[in-house]
């Protein structure tokens, strides 16, 4: 009797992790070091970059887990941590830190952080605080929590999105647009953060691309007589909000 043949065994994900140091040394440092413990590894020198990256357009491809240093110029870790908690992002934080007073330990972790670790300090350790949290992430897919803001939900995982009730008909473009604001809620973002996390490197480069399908959408999310919730603010961008508003 000929055997079956043996089922592969399917090769598992490897975690994938975003590194936020202004430091080049070391995050090409730690980038070698969590890729061969099997890490996918990001990287970000800044605190703006890195908010882009944990909260990207396209949700399967944001980071499970985050490195994140404190003392960073422009937007500091506490800082990006802080935001991040604010907007509703559960995404794990490990702050990184050459300040070992039991106060820079407390600030950190009332940001959001869920650990912190103080420089320098051992890989392997590392290594093992990340696994430890990737264990604590609560299951299923990133984006599986309905976005609410007003009358618009995005069921990011369904690829769904409505308007007081009603399924919107929205093409790949306008669904990651309003995904982005309905990550923001109340946040003015203007063109170039837009292109930036919908378009990214592949767009057309006219100035009026965003306007356009700003346009788009507000036209579908108004059909019907509903009431406006996506606004401009004129000189600066763009803004969803749950109730009424200028523009």
């Amino acid at each position: 009797m000929t055997e079956a043949p043996a089922t592969p065994t399917p090769t598992p994900t490897p975690p994938h992790v975003l590194v936020v140091d202004d430091d080049p040394s070391i995050r090409r440092a730690l980038e070698r070091g969590l890729r061969l413990a099997g890490y996918h590894v990001t990287l970000a020198a800044d605190g703006t970059r890195a908010l882009d990256l944990i909260e990207p357009a396209v949700p399967t491809a944001a980071p499970q887990v985050v490195v994140l240093d404190v003392a960073m110029p422009g937007i500091s870790g506490i800082e990006v941590c802080a935001e991040l908690r604010a907007r509703g992002a559960a995404t794990p934080v490990l702050m990184l830190s050459a300040r070992d007073e039991t106060a820079d330990r407390i600030a950190g972790l009332e940001s959001g952080a869920d650990d912190y670790l103080v420089k320098p300090f051992d890989l392997r350790e590392l290594d093992l605080r990340l696994r430890a949290l990737l264990r604590r992430r609560p299951p299923g897919p990133v984006g599986d929590v309905p976005l609410r803001v007003g009358p618009v939900t995005v069921d990011v995982s369904a690829h769904i999105a409505s308007c007081a009730g009603v399924r919107l008909d929205l093409t790949r473009r306008e669904f990651a647009l309003l995904e982005v604001f309905t990550r923001n809620p109340g946040l003015v973002l203007t063109r170039d953060q837009l292109l930036d996390r919908v378009w990214g490197y592949d767009f057309d480069v006219r100035t009026d691309v965003v306007d356009t399908f700003v346009s788009y959408l507000r036209r579908k999310l108004e059909a019907d007589g509903r009431p406006r919730v996506l606004h401009t603010v004129r000189g600066v961008g763009f803004v969803l909000r749950a109730g009424g508003g200028p523009g």
